[in-house]
């Protein structure tokens, strides 16, 4: 073992960051960067409970990381819906703690705010906001009975940034930014981190329509430093590392992980 191996208990490095015998739950977990998140996780080493609401389509994900090896469980069930998500989290628990939450369920829908379907607003409040708290609390409450736990939530650029057509959008991921902060306040002291991480423009089922646009896809690679679109996997490292004991003082955060878009003007 080298020094580079060794932290200064002689205690190897790595293991901090070791998730066997940890449960994960991720909602929106079927596909994009709940997805990639949910197999990061389990690679290293957590068991992972994949949430999404077409129950073909989650099952399919999870027979795909079943397939790789990866102990991997379906939760069918819509975090929109208070009830059905305290119901979930009860059955859930009744397995085994919910050691990692993963609060990754979105919505987008794009409009100029003008014009924008209140109808569109409130699923997106509904969905980015208010069913992220709910599930927080569900299982926050289990968490803090056991004095330990580790909450993800997904942010976004957006939860910094401005741009025209997506001012609701905007708007929840800011709010996303004010429930990690504010579960951080809360709930530090019961050795439960809440952290979040920012990604930037990546390739998912969300941003498809900005994908197929060539000349958006030239502006954000002329805007990111990277010069180019952000890939799923590539948020593995930030959530293994906050699901991690390697996080234990970090608390209240949100990591950008966009190319370096946000540090730029």
């Amino acid at each position: 073992m080298t020094g580079a191996d060794r932290s200064r208990d002689g205690y190897v490095g790595l293991t901090l960051f070791d998730l066997s015998g940890r449960r994960a739950l991720i909602t929106g977990g079927r596909s994009g960067i709940g997805r990639a998140i949910a197999t990061g996780l389990a690679e290293a080493g957590a068991t992972v409970i994949l949430n999404a609401r077409d129950a073909g389509r989650l099952e399919a994900a999870v027979a795909e990381l079943r397939a790789l090896g990866l102990d991997a469980h379906a939760a069918c069930f819509d975090v929109t819906d208070a009830a059905a998500t305290a119901a979930a989290i009860e059955r859930i628990e009744a397995d085994g703690p919910i050691d990692i939450l993963v609060n990754n369920a979105g919505l987008q829908h794009r409009a100029l705010a003008a014009d924008f379907p209140l109808d569109a607003f409130d699923r997106i409040m509904a969905l980015n906001v208010r069913a992220a708290f709910v599930i927080a609390q569900a299982v926050g409450r289990r968490m803090l009975a056991r004095n330990r736990g580790k909450i993800i939530n997904i942010a976004s650029v957006q939860s910094e940034l401005g741009r025209a057509s997506i001012t609701p959008y905007t708007m929840s991921k800011g709010a996303v930014r004010q429930l990690t902060r504010g579960l951080c306040a809360e709930w530090g002291g019961r050795n439960i981190q809440v952290n979040a991480i920012a990604p930037g423009y990546f390739r998912t089922e969300l941003t498809a329509a900005l994908t197929e646009d060539a000349e958006f896809s030239a502006w954000l690679a002329a805007r990111t430093p990277a010069g180019r679109w952000g890939e799923p996997d590539e948020l593995k490292g930030a959530a293994i590392f906050l699901a991690s004991a390697a996080a234990d003082f970090v608390n209240g955060q949100m990591i950008f992980v966009d190319g370096g878009l946000t540090s730029v003007v």
